[in-house]
């Protein structure tokens, strides 16, 4: 079996895809759109030169074109969560231990897990209460008594 052009243009058409599943930027997409215009000139038995040109130009038009738009609706899904210590911020957790500041002492519980908590305004909040985390100062809780 003998190789022609367009083959190698179709391969590295489905190669540039393939790769792009697993280095999700959106940029080996256009190599392979690229790549398939690269193809068809080589199946029209255009010269070399021609097919270069062809790949170039489809790489940029889809480059400029289609990647914007991807970019604005594919990636569009994580735009306003919150992750991490940001979803933290607001909600309410336990006192399992009394927090008081002076003592620099005092634990929550939030789902599950044990936090260390200081109170936003230096009061002492019992075992038991509800209070509600209003920032977080690296692994500490700032909190406030839950209304």
């Amino acid at each position: 079996m003998e190789f022609e052009l367009w083959h190698i243009w179709l391969l590295i058409a489905l190669i540039s895809f393939i790769m792009e599943i697993f280095i999700p930027s959106f940029v080996l997409f256009n190599f392979g759109v690229g790549a398939l215009f690269g193809s068809l000139a080589a199946g029209l038995n255009l010269s070399l030169e021609w097919q270069i040109v062809l790949f170039s130009s489809a790489t940029l038009m889809s480059f400029f074109l289609v990647r914007p738009i991807m970019k604005k609706y594919a990636y569009k899904r994580s735009d306003g969560f919150k992750t991490n210590i940001d979803a933290m911020v607001g909600r309410h957790a336990q006192v399992t231990e009394e927090i008081n500041n002076e003592n620099n002492r005092g634990l929550v519980s939030l789902d599950g897990d044990i936090w260390q908590a200081r109170s936003q305004n230096n009061e002492v909040i019992p075992k038991g209460t509800l209070v509600e985390i209003i920032q977080i100062n690296s692994i500490v809780l700032i909190v406030n008594k839950s209304s």
